[in-house]
């Protein structure tokens, strides 16, 4: 691979999007940067940008996209990325897209491929409602499409399964509508680039589906 390989993963939750990442950052040998962990990981190791991180979130405050910014490119520079990375959970708005594209030309970096999971509604509600995770091991199950052998308990460990407060079908709608109004603005600033990639994740195999996403990025 003569050079690095950069993408963006956007979609839905329950689209699938962390499974997928763990496939393509195999594959590309590439870190998956999520802008949760490496909030925290700054914040933890008190960097610059952590110190500011954490004064908002310690008021209970959104940190803002400055800070967020500066935290990614802290993170890009990190010599693991060297061959590229997956962003996930960022951009999340236009500004912080702006804000990306700033830093990728001062680092002298291109965008490969801006990856839309496009998921249906009703298929993203089966899979979220249907969630259930072990609270001894935290092993994920899904009654409708993943269901354990007996019902309630882990077949890993035999704990006891239950439901994430955020997987219930009221929050759900919720998180859903949230995304779409934060997320359109979003898909249409990549399809305007040309560099938008929509893969539909609504039924097949995970590795089908991770054969489409590097099918659209090698395809580009």
């Amino acid at each position: 691979m003569a050079h690095s390989m950069i993408f963006i993963l956007l979609g839905p939750p329950g689209a699938g999007k962390g499974t997928y990442s763990q496939y393509l950052i195999k594959k590309y040998e590439i870190p998956q940067i999520s802008t949760g962990d490496i909030l925290r990981e700054a914040v933890k190791n008190g960097t610059e940008m952590g110190k500011q991180a954490k004064e908002y979130m310690n008021k209970g405050l959104l940190v803002p996209d400055a800070v967020i910014v500066g935290i990614v490119e802290d993170r890009i520079k990190a010599p693991d990325c060297k061959k590229g990375f997956l962003l996930d959970g960022f951009p999340r708005t236009v500004e912080q897209a702006d804000a990306l594209e700033n830093i990728f030309k001062k680092n002298a970096l291109k965008l490969d491929a801006v990856i839309n999971i496009i998921v249906n509604d009703d298929v993203l509600f089966k899979r979220l409602t249907g969630r259930r995770l072990c609270k001894a091991c935290a092993a994920n199950f899904n009654v409708n499409t993943m269901p354990p052998a007996k019902a309630g308990i882990c077949d890993k460990c035999g704990g006891e399964l239950y439901q994430r407060a955020d997987d219930k079908p009221e929050t759900i709608e919720k998180r859903l509508q949230i995304y779409a109004k934060q997320t359109a603005p979003l898909i249409d600033y990549y399809k305007k680039k040309g560099v938008m990639k929509d893969i539909d994740a609504s039924t097949g195999k995970i590795t089908e589906i991770v054969d489409k996403i590097i099918l659209a990025i090698e395809n580009k």
